[in-house]
This record gives structure tokens, sequence and C-alpha cells, in this order.
């Protein structure tokens, strides 16, 4: 005969829901113990099963979630710019360059960089120091073919405090044709941005993509950020002969 205890409510507020719970099986799995009717027995081992799948499906969802994360992979990432060079007394010609990025990862091409009608790629790994001053480092390695070819170690950087900004890229190319032949080309220059969408300041290269007396050519440039597109004007080797302009438009996707 199974009876009901009237001390059950009290024990109920006294225990835990774990104890609780334990307790409940406990009686009703051994033989001469069950002092509750059956109805509520069946009641309870309900309310076990469902608190037992219940928890289950809160820890896989919990283990599903952390490993979405780990497992979630960084975005692809693009920059395109097309550089013009205007020549007072030489034939213009465009500069295009392409990088993409994923993560650490760094790919770029260019044309008309090293030399005329001349493709160079590259690739590099991004790192990145700093918070109050940032400095971003990317190494790279690559080749050029065409009129000029050859392998060139480069190295691309990207210092930024406040509204001071550093730019420069160098590389070092080694002709296969006359190893003996190499060259050293830079493009720095350094700005400061006067509002979010303006920055203005001076830039410096050294190049052999065009005949040029002077074995750095300086200038100023200014530059306008509309959203992800941003076009720069730049003047180089003002109040000389030997001036000449470039006007460059990049845009990120």
């Amino acid at each position: 005969m199974d009876y009901f205890n009237h001390d059950e409510p009290r024990a109920a507020a006294t225990f835990s829901v774990n104890i609780r719970e334990s307790a409940a099986v406990i009686a009703l799995l051994s033989p001469g113990l069950r002092f509750f009717q059956q109805g509520i027995a069946i009641l309870i081992l309900l309310i076990v099963s469902a608190s037992v799948g219940t928890r289950a499906q809160s820890a896989g969802a919990g283990a599903t979630q952390d490993s979405g994360a780990v497992d979630q992979e960084p975005p692809w990432s693009l920059r395109a710019s097309a550089a013009t060079y205007f020549f007072p007394h030489d034939e213009n010609y465009v500069q295009p360059t392409v990088a993409v990025d994923r993560g650490s990862l760094h790919i770029e091409g260019r044309y008309n960089y090293e030399d005329r009608r001349s493709v160079s790629g590259f690739v590099g790994w991004n790192l990145q120091l700093g918070k109050t001053v940032t400095l971003q480092l990317t190494p790279m390695f690559g080749a050029v073919i065409g009129d000029t070819d050859g392998i060139i170690p480069a190295l691309e950087l990207d210092l930024a405090w406040r509204r001071l900004e550093l730019y420069s890229e160098g590389e070092y190319v080694i002709e296969v044709d006359h190893l003996s032949d190499r060259f050293l080309y830079n493009w720095s220059e350094v700005s400061i941005r006067a509002t979010e969408w303006l920055r203005a300041g001076l830039v410096t290269q050294r190049t052999r993509a065009h005949r040029a007396p002077l074995d750095i050519q300086r200038g100023l440039l200014v530059g306008v950020t509309v959203s992800k597109v941003e076009p720069v004007f730049y003047f180089f080797n003002p109040g000389s002969d030997d001036h000449f302009f470039v006007a460059s438009i990049g845009v990120e996707f």
C-alpha cells in the first residue's frame, strides 16, 4: 500500500532542486519506500526527465556557439587604387594597385610601378602594434616581369598618432638578367588630418618608372575622404622645371 507523507511539502521547501530530484528518484526506485501516490511518482519522473533534457540541450547549444566562435574565419578586404602621372614634357601613364587582406595574410599586385609595362606581385604578412600610437608593418616578397624582370623584398609601414600619419612603402628590386643592377624604390608621405575627411602633408618618391633629374622627388599632397573613397592630389617638385602632378583615387571594399 502506498502512503502519502504529509511532511513532504516541508522537506521539499528545505532542500535544493538537485537534492529533491535525487530523493525522488531514490524513493521511486526503492521497493517498499514509496511515500507518495503512483500518479505523483509518474509526475516526478516526467519532471526529472524534462529537467535533464533541458540541461543537455543548453549544454549542447553552448558548445555549438563556442565552436562557431572558434571556427569563425576572418573576412576578406579589398583595396584598389589608380594613380595617374601627368608630365609637362613626357608621356602620361596610370599606375594601378590592388591589395587583398584576410587576417594577417596580405596579397598585392601593381602595374607600371617598378617600370613601364611591368607587372609585380607580392605576398606578405600584416603585423599590428600599439594602441595610442599604432604601427602596422607588412613585410612582403614578390617578383616583377615585363620591361624589368626581378625579385623584390619589400616593406609597407603605417604609423599613426592622433591626427598625424606616416605611410611608407619601400622595395629593393634585384634584376635577374643583371644581378648587379639593383634599385631601391620608395614612396613616403606624412600628413595631418585637419578634419575627419581632409588631410594634407608632404610626399617623397624614388623611382625608375619615369625619367627625372632628381634622385628623390619631393612634393605636397591634399586628400579627401568620402566614405570608403579617397581621392588624393600630389604636386611634385614645385618651383622646378621638372615639376609634375599625380592624381590618385583609392577605394576599399
